[in-house]
């Protein structure tokens, strides 16, 4: 999401290397492009206005450190302020209340707000260990209460049954009665769409709310949306006294601006990212780290963290202990590898959580992509059980037939098979005694001059 502002930042730091030290010319002209880059970004004017304001009471102040170069002072200024602007400490959830703690979700069509119930079910099922029940408000948008229905089935959450004939008050007490009957911890009330314009739609919003006292009311905002996001934020902080915001669909390509703009219009704090499309693709909001991937200095805890809820521990461990018995690293083995950092995110997740990429030339970033993860797999499934376990049997002729049926050509078959090789390579120098250290030694050798070896 914040790929053309990272470009950008990275850019006008670059021009800062040789400077001897910070002037008031060479402020200036830094301040004068990253305004461009944050307006670019569709980050609201009063906004940037005031980022820009306090970066300049820093590098004119008396806060310059001399042991940083001019460019790592404008670095350390701009993070800082990224993390005022979009929250200085982590916000959370309500739910130390008595049970159910209800969570209201408001926001316009369109937002993304049935899914984001399901995924916020999910979380509270998966991370807090909460009983959730969702119900559906929405009785004008056709099959909307279906489809939090058929999530709920999907990943086992309850679901009050609602009606599109019933008032969406009516619907809204009738399940707070039942969470409380089930002894439920969370009660997800998911509203229909409105716009802020709309003073019939805002009223009956406004009487939901009375009527269910929620402990959190979260505003559900499409980050792509920009600027028009910030308005619809603000005006429905002054009609519900909202407690934090969703941003949904931060994986396309919008500017970014909502992210750095709603927290400072709204004073209210960004609670979730909605990362993907799968259920499990809600991450809280991290201001610090978000502030550092956005500066190119990547997020290695939310890439640790990721790898630990995603990774299947029972088929690593399975791995590791087949290796240490002296087996062989096969193409099932390879396969599995392949599935599990799909389940990550691909390639590009991955690569946006790791410092330094967006500074690498075009030339320097990977060649392989998730098309490649997927094509890869194609060739690994068109092999008979017999090949993936032998890998040595594979011929040409079984070649010829692997790429006709997994719809490549046969350098792809012959490439997967070098890679393979490679990855076999390196498992067997992870199994042998002090393995891991030889394995980085390596890696270390053949890193370009400067880096850590």
């Amino acid at each position: 999401m914040f790929d053309n502002l990272t470009g950008r930042l990275s850019s006008v730091i670059r021009k800062l290397r040789g400077q001897a030290r910070l002037t008031e010319e060479n402020i200036a002209e830094t301040l004068r492009e990253v305004r461009m880059a944050l307006l670019e970004a569709d980050v609201a004017l009063p906004v940037v206005k005031d980022f820009i304001e306090h970066v300049r009471v820093r590098a004119l102040g008396q806060e310059l450190n001399i042991s940083l170069s001019p460019g790592q002072f404008i670095i350390k200024a701009v993070h800082a302020e990224l993390i005022r602007l979009m929250g200085t400490g982590e916000a959370s959830l309500n739910l130390q209340v008595p049970a159910p703690a209800v969570i209201l979700l408001a926001g316009l069509q369109g937002a993304g707000k049935t899914t984001t119930a399901a995924k916020l079910a999910c979380w509270l099922q998966k991370q807090h260990n909460k009983k959730v029940m969702a119900v559906s408000c929405d009785v004008y948008r056709p099959a909307a209460i279906e489809q939090l229905a058929i999530l709920a089935q999907q990943n086992s959450f309850a679901f009050f049954e609602s009606n599109r004939n019933e008032s969406p008050l009516a619907i809204a007490s009738s399940a707070l009665n039942k969470a409380r009957v089930r002894f439920m911890d969370v009660l997800l009330i998911d509203t229909a769409g409105r716009l802020h314009v709309d003073q019939e739609m805002m009223q009956e919003i406004i009487q939901l709310h009375s009527a269910v006292a929620p402990s959190d009311t979260l505003f559900v905002v499409d980050s792509m949306l920009g600027q028009d996001a910030v308005n619809s934020a603000s005006a429905f902080n002054q009609a519900l006294p909202l407690t934090g915001v969703i941003l949904t669909k931060t994986d396309g390509d919008a500017r970014g601006g909502a992210a750095l703009s709603v927290r400072q219009v709204t004073g209210k704090p960004i609670l979730f990212m909605g990362t993907g499309e799968k259920i499990d693709e809600l991450t809280p909001f991290h201001p610090d780290r978000v502030a550092s991937r956005i500066l190119g200095m990547g997020d290695v805890l939310s890439l640790i963290e990721e790898v630990e809820q995603k990774t299947d521990r029972d088929k690593a461990e399975k791995l590791a202990k087949k290796l240490n018995k002296g087996g062989s690293f096969s193409l099932v083995d390879f396969r599995e590898q392949l599935d599990q950092m799909q389940k990550m995110g691909g390639i590009a997740s991955l690569m946006d959580k790791l410092p330094g990429i967006p500074q690498l030339p075009a030339g320097g970033m990977p060649q392989a992509n998730d098309r490649e993860l997927i094509k890869l797999g194609a060739i690994i499934d068109s092999m008979t059980s017999s090949e993936r376990r032998f890998p040595a049997t594979i011929n040409g002729s079984r070649k010829k037939r692997i790429a006709g049926g997994s719809g490549t050509r046969i350098q792809d078959v012959n490439r997967l098979l070098k890679q393979f090789h490679q990855m076999q390579k390196m498992m067997k120098r992870i199994n042998k005694k002090g393995g891991m250290k030889n394995l980085m030694r390596g890696f270390g050798a053949n890193m370009p001059r400067g880096f850590p070896q």
